[in-house]
């Protein structure tokens, strides 16, 4: 068990350092920024990279609305699903803690622009509001616990789900990015929102209450379709 919750913490560390790390140090840097279809494919490459590195030693969820997700979905033990969501949002407050040090070397470096920062409203790249958030972050969960399920099926080809769980979260951000920066990851909005507190912190409730309901609703809509059942 401790060397699972060691697997979710750096996973998560690697997943909020590269993903968000690519957001703040490289979105937009002087011509030549990486935009968000670079920090789309950082984000997946997160993913694809610890799965295959630890996957096989936590089950690499580096998420707690996957862990909740596979709970629903009948493939993670309900004991366990506290110590990794703790051992998740502690691996991502670490990164976020790393990626703090780094960005604040460079001179005008300020929190208050967001520190990649899930938002909704005023705080939403693209200003969009509260209810659009809600939806997709709901939308795009559910389809990320079904990709997830059915990529690690035992009726799917082996050794190809990391490549599938990661492309499948870089096509989430090219989706979403513009509406809410993109969470589909509770630990990943914590480990940004704290270091920025105010408006961050606030609406950092619907960043863990829309991708768990998306989460219980892919597993279940999952449990439906994927069962072998006739």
């Amino acid at each position: 068990m401790q060397k699972a919750l060691g697997a979710e913490f750096l996973g998560t560390f690697w997943l909020v350092l590269g993903g968000c790390g690519s957001a703040v140090l490289a979105a937009a840097f002087p011509e030549l920024g990486i935009g968000f279809t670079g920090v789309s494919l950082a984000f997946g490459l997160t993913v694809l990279t610890m799965a295959y590195a630890v996957g096989h030693i936590s089950g690499g969820h580096f998420n707690p609305a996957v862990s909740l997700g596979l709970l629903v979905g009948g493939r993670f033990p309900a004991s366990k699903l506290v110590p990794y969501i703790v051992a998740q949002v502690l691996g991502g407050l670490a990164a976020g803690g790393v990626l703090y040090l780094i960005a604040s070397g460079k001179a005008g470096f300020d929190v208050a622009g967001g520190f990649a920062s899930n938002g909704f409203g005023e705080h939403s790249p693209g200003k969009f509001s509260m209810q659009s958030a809600l939806i997709i972050e709901v939308v795009l969960t559910a389809f990320f616990l079904i990709v997830i399920l059915g990529a690690t099926d035992k009726r799917a080809p082996a050794g190809f789900a990391p490549i599938a769980i990661g492309l499948c979260l870089t096509l989430i951000h090219l989706i979403s990015i513009p509406v809410t920066n993109t969470s589909v990851n509770p630990a990943r909005s914590t480990a940004v929102a704290l270091y920025v507190g105010g408006w961050a912190v606030e609406q950092l409730w619907l960043f863990w209450v829309a991708p768990m309901l998306g989460a219980v609703l892919g597993a279940l809509a999952y449990r439906w379709v994927g069962s072998s059942e006739r």
